[in-house]
Parts: structure tokens; C-alpha cells; sequence
């Protein structure tokens, strides 16, 4: 028995429904409202401490971490494994899986709020609300300093320290995608595997919030070519779009393509 602590708009959590779904796997579901605060609830940070989604449930055992979460569902289930068998090809899997829990994801964590979530936020809490919910964020979480980085990025937007080079970083990885997918399909081997599971919410992300001009017209043709057949796979419109509710995919759209000048001016996109 599977059950699934999730939400909508987490990344982390589209990438493992959707590696559940390629692997077949049924599930229970959860649903944490990361936006109205549930993932502070006392109840749910007994079973993951940092207060973020997803975490799985397998029977007894409590698992944590996107990355490990696919992992250990492939090792349980190997017949349908999603990481390569051949040496080379999982250490060329794993080195987009780290530099995506490194890297790409805190980076799609300030975006997100520098284009989005700010605005909603701001919009819809007063000021007592507001502290309350910084307050309630741990220190660690989507980084070691997330609760000072959240609030810099939902007061100061684009202009709060840093958020401007992880836009660039965010950028780097979508051009070592174009350089990896030259003359294939998929990434790693030209075989769809984890590492094209769990690229695909940090691309969709930036789709969702009316930032396809970082690889649309001509920029990134390999990207925009990949981006295209993950779209047309059966298992991405019910595990990437369908979670998110339309008044939270309309703000994503509606703030993102707001927010698309500043952007493409830091990456000087014309």
C-alpha cells in the first residue's frame, strides 16, 4: 500500500507521480495545501521534519526526498526500473538527479516565488498572516536558509539577493539539456529514464508560468523538441497538469507572463 503526501504545484511531487504512473504503480493520495501552510501542521511534520512535499508511505516505512523516493521504488519494484542497468548510463542519470536537488531545485524555488507566489501571497495575506507564515517555515527546507531567502524574494521580487543568478542557473541547465539531447531524443542513452522524469516538472514549471521563451523561437530547438514529446506522453497531463487547481495554474500564467520582461532581460533574451 502506497500512500502519497502531495501537492499541486510541487515539483518534487509531479516527478513522482509521474515516475509512479511510467512504473504502473497505484497509490493513495494526501493532499497538503503547501500554499495555505498544511505542511507546518504539527501532524504532518512528525513524518517529514522539513515541512515540504512529497513523502511517501510504504506500509510502515516512511520515505522522504523526491530523488530517493524513485530510487527506492525502483528497487522494489526493478522489472519496471527507470534508472539504466549499464554503469556508465546510471552515473550519467544521477549526475541530473544530484545537480537537480542541488541546484536547479533551489533555483525553481526562488523563481517560482519571484514570479508567482509573491504576488498571490502579498495579495491575499495582511501582515500578521504574512509573519505567521515565515515564521512557520524551517530554517532548512528547500535550502539550508529558505525561510530568509522566502521572505527576501516575496518582498524585493527579482531584486532580492541572488534571485537574479539562479534565473541564470536556471538557464545553464536548459542549455546542458540542449547540448545532451543533440542527435537524440531523450537525455541520457536516447532512453526515456529518471533523468528525463525528473527534468520534466522543472521545464513544465517554467511552461506554467509563461516562461517558454527561454527555449521557444529558435533558442533552444533540442529542448523545445523534447519538451514536446514528454507532452505527449499518456502519463504527463494527469501527473503534471491535472493535480494543479485552475485558480492556482491561472495565477501561475497570469504572474508568470507578467514577470516575463524581467526575466528575459536578466538573460537578455530580445
Amino acid at each position: 500500500m502506497f500512500t502519497l503526501y502531495h501537492h499541486g504545484s510541487s515539483v518534487c511531487a509531479a516527478k513522482v507521480r509521474f515516475a509512479m504512473a511510467e512504473k504502473g504503480l497505484d497509490w493513495d493520495g494526501v493532499y497538503i495545501d503547501i500554499l495555505k501552510g498544511d505542511q507546518f501542521e504539527p501532524e504532518y511534520r512528525k513524518i517529514n521534519p522539513k515541512s515540504v512535499v512529497p513523502t511517501l508511505v510504504h506500509d510502515d516505512l516512511i520515505i522522504t526526498e523526491s530523488t530517493v523516493i524513485c530510487e527506492y521504488l525502483d528497487h522494489i519494484e526493478p522489472e519496471t526500473s527507470l534508472h539504466p542497468t549499464n554503469a556508465a548510463e546510471f552515473a550519467k542519470v544521477r549526475y541530473w538527479t544530484k545537480a537537480i536537488d542541488e541546484e536547479l531545485h533551489p533555483a525553481c524555488g526562488a523563481l517560482t516565488f519571484a514570479c508567482s507566489h509573491r504576488h498571490t501571497i502579498l495579495g491575499n495575506m495582511d501582515k500578521e498572516e504574512l509573519e505567521a507564515f515565515f515564521s512557520a517555515t524551517p530554517d532548512q527546507s528547500v535550502t539550508v536558509d529558505w525561510r530568509d531567502m522566502k521572505m527576501m524574494v516575496v518582498r524585493q521580487g527579482f531584486d532580492a539577493p541572488g534571485v537574479k543568478d539562479k534565473v541564470k542557473l536556471y538557464d545553464t541547465y536548459l542549455h546542458k539539456m540542449e547540448d545532451a539531447l543533440n542527435g537524440q531524443d531523450w537525455l541520457v542513452a536516447n532512453r526515456f529514464t529518471i533523468a528525463d522524469i525528473a527534468l520534466t516538472p522543472y521545464v513544465n514549471r517554467l511552461a506554467m508560468m509563461s516562461l517558454q521563451g527561454m527555449w521557444k523561437n529558435g533558442r533552444l530547438p533540442n529542448v523545445e523538441a523534447w519538451f514536446d514529446r514528454i507532452i505527449a506522453c499518456p502519463a504527463f497531463k494527469p501527473n503534471l497538469l491535472d493535480w494543479v487547481p485552475e485558480e492556482l495554474t491561472n495565477q501561475l500564467r497570469q504572474n508568470g507572463a507578467k514577470s516575463w520582461p524581467e526575466v528575459a532581460e536578466i538573460l537578455e533574451i530580445k
